[in-house]
């Protein structure tokens, strides 16, 4: 044994988070950060806050596999119960070496998060977390196990008990307790069970053996059969409720070799690469699509470019929209969900807020146009990493039965960042190159938190799941992976800090570090680490040799998972990720091919001015790796519409293809514009003016024209009933060239509007509960609950000792200043009570400096600095004790 003082052991959980340092209260607060929203005033107020109901469940919700079958085997134990009791429940009789290995981990986390506290020797579970975990006949235990022996015969009759010790082979006891006892002692003796179970029947041990992993209830007839009746008669099934009986859990434990789960899960599923490709194939995959992404999202808002669809009553966008969104971008529906969904969550799409709602692009759009395309790519990208908006939940159902649309209300799911970052964060454990099987990422998410999210029925997949496949699919589409293995960008879009997988084994994933570290040059995450306070005090006990900490662990270690990037980091890697991808990404082009059938040939992506205008002069016919375009006398009228003259295209064309103008193009632009604005509408409603009387002549003559209702003004002007819109569209349709004219008879350039939404922000991500709070709020938080708790378990003389705890001192106003005026004089530190500005009391420790003018100016140490307080204010004043002053 050591010499060293020995430390009590904790009768409390607030004992117990007093004797923890900072370092530790900090990561109880940063894996349960609901504990400090708002900060707590004290130890016993942290621990009490610890215990509620809603605060477990939440910590439950974060707990591994096996961490959890650990709170669930500590559940069923003795309260309080010693180690080797819980090794036993979790390995078995057997003592499994690799659930041995991995249970001081387990129970390590269950401590750092409050739902275990006290030494090796008196473990004890949350109270709250053991009604959550305990069996019960409303809410069965996972691990399938009844009530004890004790629990189930709480309403027998003394006699029948006394029948029962006897029938199995016990003497008899003056009291039921004594009988309880021993029945309890035979069940928990293993040599002695089995003998008594060699002579049980076999149809009875088939009985046992269909309730051993539960459930553990069974229903029985008044008369029951023999089989049934020889486990009756000797306690190896106790009823319960009348026709209802169940398996003590002791004899549940003795038929399960000791173990209170059928089959634990000590180490996480691993996530190998079900096939792997070569990095550079990997990274030139994810680079095409990610091009490819650009480029559907410019072409979206393009198309909404004049004003997009309507905005629904209730929002979001028709399911007929978005049919005609999904055939203009040839995509699926879903896909064309994911598309929306991404510009808007990237603040490039918004509602423009006028009467007739419409959704359109916003002012941002056209400064993410101007960025280079790398850079353009990196902003879709965080955008969906931190986005809370599902586009997979499109087409689905709420709660209440209403469909759910794309932008509308309903999408937002506040796991999905988290869940896509651990998706990422495993793909970036695997060798470079390699892709995982999507059923071994999502048995891997399943083992790391299998309480969120629990399945409704067997062929129903958890929320979590169906996140975690849709996180692989959008991944692909946006260019993150390729061939479903993560790409150079895509791994540095997780920051610079290394997975843990790829800690964990050497080699693995040391590739990917290298080849992202010359790019990664922003700063590290806060640090965990943080100055120990003055006040600490020893954590626990020494532990003997033979303890759990003394176990190998190397190899059974879990990933550490990472919380995701706070906004100034993700920047830093975003930025990162551009770098990494803009080699990738293919040059613009200046020019095109010019062919004879009145197309063009874009082998690549072009330059933006000569893009945008070749879009205004001719159609895209098809899309891929080259773009089609086709020259048409509609789209010729339409560059001659925006302003352009014959010879303007022609010296276009001429400067930007490769092969020589076709003579058929250059008729084409010719014949269109001869015509172009030879017949002139204005507005009578409207009219149509022409030199040549003889082609007013044939328009009126022409059937097609009787749906105008023209009638002639003049030898050379027709009016019409219709707008000047409907009439150009009219005239066109016949296959006239008319321009449009103003009320002076100059020629209306028809240049296409971009309509555009006021300034809109991108939505913001739901939370998921409080966040996780940075280092410098832990370092202020500590400390003032460090010193409220000082201030509340500081000993008192007895004149204070004599309020009830928690009561604030009560003194009158004269003892309160003579009082203060004293430890002004002796530098005494005082416990005073003290009631705000705004009636909140609460109590502290000061060594007054000065009392003057009805205030006293004093160092206080609940709030470590030197304050001013007025003394109508101060409810009592009481001297601490001598060896705290």
């Amino acid at each position: 044994m050591s010499d060293e003082k020995t430390v009590a052991a904790p009768r409390s959980l607030a004992e117990a988070l007093r004797g923890r340092d900072d370092a530790s209260l900090a990561a109880l607060l940063r894996s349960r950060p609901d504990l400090i929203t708002p900060v707590p005033t004290d130890l016993t107020q942290l621990a009490t806050r610890a215990g509620t109901r809603a605060s477990v469940v939440r910590a439950l919700e974060r707990l591994d596999r096996f961490a959890l079958q650990t709170a669930e085997a500590l559940a069923v134990a003795g309260d309080p119960a010693t180690y080797g009791e819980l090794l036993g429940l979790t390995a078995g009789d057997a003592r499994d070496p690799v659930v041995a290995a991995a249970l001081p981990r387990a129970l390590a986390t269950l401590r750092e998060q409050a739902l275990v506290w006290g030494g090796d020797d008196r473990l004890r579970l949350v109270r709250t977390a053991r009604e959550l975990l305990a069996p019960s006949p409303q809410h069965p235990s996972p691990t399938g196990l009844g009530p004890t022996v004790r629990e189930a015969t709480s309403g027998m009759s003394p006699g029948r008990i006394q029948e029962i010790v006897t029938t199995a082979g016990l003497p008899s006891t003056h009291d039921p307790v004594s009988a309880v006892d021993a029945l309890t002692a035979l069940f928990t003796d293993r040599a002695r069970m089995a003998e008594l179970l060699a002579g049980a029947p076999a149809d009875s041990l088939d009985v046992l053996g269909r309730l051993v992993w539960g459930p553990p209830y069974g229903q029985v007839a008044p008369d029951p059969a023999p089989r049934l009746r020889w486990l009756l008669d000797r306690g190896l099934l106790l009823p319960t409720a009348p026709g209802t009986v169940v398996l003590p859990r002791e004899v549940a434990l003795h038929l399960r070799e000791g173990r209170a789960h059928r089959a634990p899960e000590p180490v996480p599923p691993a996530v190998e690469p079900a096939a792997t490709h070569r990095p550079q194939v990997v990274d030139a995959t994810a680079a095409g699509q990610a091009y490819t992404a650009l480029a559907t999202v410019e072409e979206l808002l393009k198309d909404w470019d004049e004003g997009g669809p309507s905005v629904l009553r209730a929002g979001g966008l028709s399911v007929r929209d978005l049919k005609r969104t999904a055939v203009a971008l040839d995509v699926s529906e879903p896909v064309a969900a994911f598309w929306v969904e991404l510009a808007y969550a990237a603040g490039l799409l918004a509602s423009d807020g006028e009467a007739d709602e419409r959704y359109a692009a916003t002012p941002a759009y056209d400064e993410w146009l101007e960025r280079p395309p790398a850079e353009r790519w990196a902003r879709l990208a965080e955008a969906w990493l931190t986005a809370t908006r599902t586009p997979g939940l499109v087409g689905g159902r709420d709660a209440k039965d209403r469909a759910l649309s794309a932008l509308g209300p309903g999408l937002d799911r506040s796991a999905a960042p988290e869940v896509r970052h651990r998706v990422l964060t495993l793909l970036a454990g695997l060798p470079e190159g390699g892709a995982p099987s999507a059923g071994s990422v999502l048995a891997r998410l399943r083992w790391e938190r299998p309480l969120r999210g629990p399945q409704r029925t067997p062929d129903e997949e958890d929320p979590r799941g169906r996140l975690a496949r849709w996180t692989l699919s959008e991944a692909e589409l946006l260019g993150v992976t390729g061939r479903g293995a993560l790409s150079a960008h895509g791994r540095a879009l997780l920051g610079p800090r290394p997975s843990a997988t790829a800690a964990a084994a050497p080699g693995a994933g040391a590739k990917a570090r290298s080849r992202t570290s010359a790019a990664l040059t922003g700063p590290e995450g806060a640090g965990d680490k943080l100055p120990v306070h003055k006040h600490h005090r020893p954590a626990e006990a020494p532990l003997p040799e033979t303890g759990p900490r003394s176990q190998p662990q190397s190899q059974l270690q879990p990933d550490v998972q990472p919380a995701p990037l706070s906004p100034s980091e993700q920047a830093v890697a975003s930025a990162a990720a551009a770098r990494l991808l803009a080699p990738l990404l293919p040059e613009p082009l200046d020019h095109v091919l010019l062919q004879a059938d009145l197309t063009a040939v874009a082998p690549g992506p072009l330059r933006r001015p000569l893009a945008d205008t070749l879009g205004v002069l001719a159609d895209v016919e098809s899309k891929g790796g080259a773009t089609v375009y086709r020259f048409t006398p509609g789209s010729v009228r339409r560059a001659l519409d925006a302003g352009h003259t014959a010879s303007d295209l022609h010296a276009f064309l001429a400067a930007h293809s490769r092969t020589p103008v076709p003579q058929p193009l250059a008729y084409l632009i010719d014949d269109v514009a001869r015509r172009h604005g030879h017949l002139r509408v204005g507005a009578a409603s409207a009219y149509v003016r022409c030199d040549d009387d003889a082609l007013l002549n044939e328009i009126l003559a022409d059937k097609r024209s009787a749906g105008l209702r023209l009638r002639r003004l003049a030898p050379t002007v027709l009016a019409t009933q219709a707008d000047p819109a409907t009439l150009l569209e009219g005239l066109r349709a016949m296959g006239y060239a008319p321009a449009a004219e103003s009320a002076e008879g100059d020629v209306l350039i028809a240049r296409a509007d971009s309509h555009r939404t006021p300034p809109r922000t991108a939505p913001e991500p739901v939370p998921e509960g409080p966040p996780v709070p940075d280092a410098t709020l832990l370092a202020a938080a500590i400390r003032a609950i460090r010193a409220g708790d000082l201030a509340s378990t500081a000993p008192r003389k007895p004149a204070a000792a004599q309020s009830a705890a928690g009561e604030l001192p009560r003194t009158g106003p004269a003892e309160t200043l003579a009082t203060m005026q004293a430890a002004v004089l002796t530098g005494e530190a005082l416990w005073i009570g003290y009631v705000n500005a705004e009636g909140a009391a609460s109590q502290r420790v000061i060594a007054p400096i000065r009392v003057e003018g009805g205030f006293v100016t004093a160092y206080d140490h609940t709030a470590d600095e030197v304050r001013t307080y007025p003394l109508h204010r101060v409810t009592g004043v009481a001297e601490l004790a001598d060896d705290q002053g």
